[in-house]
């Protein structure tokens, strides 16, 4: 299918690749018989810069259960959000936004009760 002119071709913000993670590999457990319980072929995979991992013993073939550990991290919450964060700051939107945010935490009233009534909470004062 060819492009119309007015079309982009868009391309990633980033890629995260293998080279981003650190493998480690393991004896897995459980069922699959002595091939399973003594090769290293489990796998947990960690990404360096948020810390996330994911984890795989599914099968017998390590490249198997490294790419699904892979996968496994990539769809952590810890991963997601380390890549919303990176993704502003691809864009260059993210000083905006936390100026925005900055500016509307100014404008909220926080209450508190004290002596059975509720007043205006302005910061550690007492």
């Amino acid at each position: 299918m060819k492009s119309s002119k007015n079309e982009r071709k868009s391309s990633p913000l980033f890629s995260v690749t293998s080279k981003d993670c650190k493998f480690d590999y393991y004896v897995g457990s459980g069922d699959g018989g002595q091939k399973k319980q003594k090769t290293a072929s489990a796998v947990r995979c960690t990404h360096k810069e948020s810390g996330a991992v994911g984890k795989a013993e599914d099968t017998r073939s390590q490249l198997k259960n490294k790419q699904l550990a892979f996968g496994r991290m990539a769809e952590t919450k810890k991963f997601q959000e380390w890549l919303r964060v990176e993704s502003l700051k691809a864009l260059g939107i993210q000083k905006q936004i936390e100026d925005k945010v900055e500016r509307e935490i100014k404008k909220v009233k926080v209450e508190v009760q004290k002596e059975g009534r509720w007043v205006e909470y302005v910061g550690d004062s007492e």
